[in-house]
């Protein structure tokens, strides 16, 4: 595999609760709690690294303990930092989700002020090295008008990564504001679809999203597997049955699956199975990032 991958977006300190007993709203219910480095972006970066890519991290450390860290953390998986900073007196991302009995999410609760500081001036000073990815991904932990300057601007291809139903609009919106008006890739799930689009279906909601510059489009459908298409081809591939332990994190492997198959020259729409074999990989694993990836990919 040649050349590098560059993620840019969220790195978060993630609190993660497992209940041990039935959810109850507005009550204190027994569980675990654990504390670790993710991100949507990070996450996505973590996975290609396992994967086998050398990747370069665009993201913002906070100043306090946290900062420190994730900062370390990504360090330590060999993420390349040589593009992302550490800025004093802000504090770094949190993410803090409660999962139920059967690893599906109840609330989660997104503190990541700091990425404001990412900006198309931040990016500028690093489009040399951007540009020279084999890839290039985002989330929309970033602002529109970063998206926006990564879309007119990013000569590699461009995936990028919706994240919340909330945010998934800064991308739609980047990309009408767009010079370029064209986009490599998208991933979103339904629900995200859905808010960008209004379209009930998945296949309605890919097909206005191709309509508006977005060559290829997957949108995830949880245990019903995923609905991409390219304009042209347009297919739904079933979900790889799994025994879910935790589905924190299932996406952003979809997201790396995806990116690692087509660095790895696999036709589009093939490289969504990689995706889903991915997502199986962390639906099987306690860890937001099952550090065993790589040999899933083969099943």
């Amino acid at each position: 595999m040649n050349g590098y991958v560059t993620v840019i977006g969220g790195v978060n300190m993630d609190i993660s609760a497992a209940l041990t007993a039935p959810f109850v709203p507005a009550d204190s219910i027994p569980g675990h709690v654990t504390m670790g480095c993710g991100g949507v972006a990070r996450n996505i970066a973590h996975n290609l690294r396992l994967m086998g890519h050398e990747v370069k991290f665009v993201s913002l450390f906070g100043g306090e303990t946290f900062g420190e860290i994730c900062l370390n953390g990504c360090e330590a998986i060999g993420l390349d930092l040589s593009l992302a900073e550490r800025v004093k007196g802000q504090r770094n991302g949190i993410y803090l989700c409660v999962n139920d009995m059967f690893g599906e999410m109840r609330a989660a609760v997104a503190d990541t002020d700091i990425i404001a500081l990412l900006t198309p001036e931040f990016l500028e000073q690093r489009m040399q090295a951007i540009n020279g990815s084999s890839a290039v991904v985002a989330d929309t932990n970033i602002s529109i008008e970063a998206l926006q300057y990564l879309i007119d601007h990013c000569e590699a291809p461009l995936f990028v990564d919706t994240v919340s139903t909330s945010k998934a609009p800064r991308a739609i919106t980047a990309l009408r504001q767009s010079t370029a008006k064209r986009l490599h890739g998208m991933k979103l799930n339904l629900q995200e679809a859905q808010a960008v689009t209004q379209c009930d279906s998945a296949q309605e909601a890919a097909a206005r999203l191709t309509a508006m510059g977005v060559e290829q489009v997957y949108v995830t459908l949880g245990s019903n597997g995923v609905y991409c298409s390219d304009g042209v081809c347009h297919k739904h591939l079933a979900a790889i049955p799994a025994h879910v332990v935790n589905t924190t994190g299932a996406g952003d492997a979809f997201m790396a699956g995806v990116v690692h198959a087509q660095l790895m020259q696999t036709p589009f729409p093939d490289c969504a199975h990689t995706g889903l074999l991915a997502a199986r990989a962390t639906l099987l694993s306690q860890q937001t990032v099952n550090p065993d990836i790589k040999s899933h990919l083969a099943y």
